[in-house]
């Protein structure tokens, strides 16, 4: 007799399969033909809160809007969050948020701009300055602040002013964490003081630190940890106190932190099923995206499922 955990983390290794190529490597294309589809169409089309546009570390992978829409269009994703890319660290080729809006403005029914601004430019700007140039942004169409992927640490006081600035404008912040880029520590206690900080901001988590911190052993938020999760994960915690905190489930990062242990990860996805956004991090062509494969095997309910695939996204960005 095989256990119950045992059959999830066999589910596991096979949803986590076709993350062990490169981020890059190429797969089948699909076609719109439903029996020809290889992913299952899920309960109701997906809103995906995280991908990008342009180049991101090989100028030989350009993904332009068009090449966005089309991958759009053979998975079942209605609308998509295009995120810029703006700090040194985030990415050898920069996304401005004018890219991402000349994208949205082509595809006004598909295409959901944020708008970015890397806060060490805000060093010597004042704090009606920074507010006025965020509404700015926001009046050209952006629904969010994102991606925000910056070389310091999550409480930096320069991150803090632009915190502040977000919430004064009404844009939730999309985040990175890691051990480089919104650096944070086990337990997250500098995204904790922003949280507590700025409670009519809303955060929503991304990135390798913030989903290793869905296990409460976690000890380092520089990498992709194996292994069954540990009850008391920083994650749990931090949305329990918090109401302002969310997750995206997209990238390498997000799908091992709920298919490294497939019993954990479900029950993980159903207790915080308000505060989950189906996310893929799609930003080149022929990437694979696992977290398709990972959803469908975890056979989620159908109310849940019509919430982290869609629902979340709709009320976090006010969709209409």
């Amino acid at each position: 007799m095989i256990s119950r955990r045992d059959f999830h983390r066999t589910l596991a290794a096979g949803a986590l399969a076709g993350m062990t190529g490169s981020l890059f490597s190429s797969s089948p294309e699909l076609r719109a033909d439903d029996s020809e589809k290889n992913i299952a169409k899920p309960s109701v089309p997906y809103i995906d809160m995280h991908t990008h546009i342009g180049q991101y570390v090989s100028s030989e992978k350009n993904l332009p809007a068009s090449g966005l829409i089309k991958w759009m269009d053979e998975n079942y994703i209605e609308k998509a969050v295009v995120l810029p890319l703006v700090s040194p660290e985030s990415t050898l080729f920069l996304q401005p948020p004018e890219l991402v809006l000349a994208a949205a403005n082509e595809f006004p029914d598909r295409l959901i701009p944020f708008c970015c601004y890397d806060p060490r430019h805000a060093k010597h700007v004042g704090n009606a300055a920074l507010i006025n140039h965020l509404k700015r942004y926001k009046e050209l169409g952006a629904k969010g602040f994102g991606e925000h992927k910056v070389g310091l640490d999550f409480n930096d006081p320069l991150m803090m002013k632009v915190y502040a600035a977000c919430e004064e404008v009404g844009l939730p912040v999309l985040f990175h964490l890691d051990t480089i880029r919104g650096k944070d520590k086990p337990g997250l206690p500098h995204l904790e003081e922003a949280i507590a900080t700025f409670p009519d901001l809303t955060f929503i988590g991304h990135g390798p630190g913030w989903w290793a911190s869905i296990s409460g052993d976690v000890e380092t938020l520089g990498g992709y940890p194996t292994g069954d999760v540990a009850p008391g994960g920083a994650i749990d915690r931090l949305m329990e106190k918090y109401p302002n905190i969310y997750g995206d489930l997209s990238a390498g990062s997000g799908n091992n932190a709920i298919a490294r242990d497939m019993e954990f990860g479900r029950e993980f996805l159903i207790r915080r099923q308000d505060r989950i956004c189906f996310g893929s991090d799609y930003l080149a062509p022929g990437q694979v995206v696992p977290q398709f494969e990972t959803l469908q095997n975890m056979d989620l309910p159908l109310d849940v499922q019509e919430k982290i695939f869609r629902g979340n996204t709709i009320k976090v960005l006010d969709l209409s």
